[in-house]
């Protein structure tokens, strides 16, 4: 596939945020013409899949200023400078939503905005919770709920979970509670 790739020309950084950067790319195309390149690059993220022993999943409402809107989500958050993905999830697990995991599994990493951002989150399922206590970050408001697996199939199926993310990992819970994936 070599054959489709772009050469990296220049590149510029338009903005520099707390945890994200936005650059600019001269690149040079297949066809040979010269084209402008903007993106995101984004440190990485986590997201959990905890399944409480009961068959149901721990997930939470959140703002998401973004799009003005409260999200039904499954946990998740980015991960600190040099931090390993399972670390970021046994940490956003505890910090969302007051659980600890003693079984972790990777299922996937997916790369949610391709167009425009090199974020990539990589996804876990959390087995054998128990509670602790929650530790928001400052800022950070969020209700944990608990959710049937086929109460969020519904909801996915009705429009009203449009987080990719969570509906990514509701078809993965899904496959693995029907036996197909494990």
């Amino acid at each position: 596939m070599k054959h489709l790739e772009e050469k990296t020309l220049s590149t510029k950084q338009i903005f520099k945020g707390r945890f994200l950067r936005v650059e600019q790319d001269q690149v040079q195309a297949p066809d040979g013409r010269t084209y402008t390149r903007e993106y995101i690059l984004h440190p990485g993220a986590a997201m959990m899949i905890p399944l409480l022993p009961n068959g149901n999943v721990v997930m939470i409402h959140q703002y998401r200023h973004a799009v003005k809107q409260v999200f039904l989500e499954f946990p998740a958050g980015k991960r600190d400078p040099n931090e390993e993905t399972l670390l970021t999830a046994q940490r956003e697990l505890l910090e969302e939503t007051g659980y600890q995991a003693k079984d972790w599994k990777f299922l996937t990493t997916i790369h949610p905005v391709i167009g425009y951002s090199n974020e990539h989150i990589d996804l876990y399922l959390a087995r054998e919770l128990n509670f602790a206590q929650q530790k928001l970050d400052h800022g950070e408001f969020i209700e944990v709920v608990e959710v049937k697996p086929e109460d969020l199939m519904r909801l996915v199926q009705e429009g009203k979970v449009s987080d990719v993310k969570t509906q990514i990992g509701a078809f993965w819970l899904d496959k693995i509670l029907r036996g197909e994936w494990n």
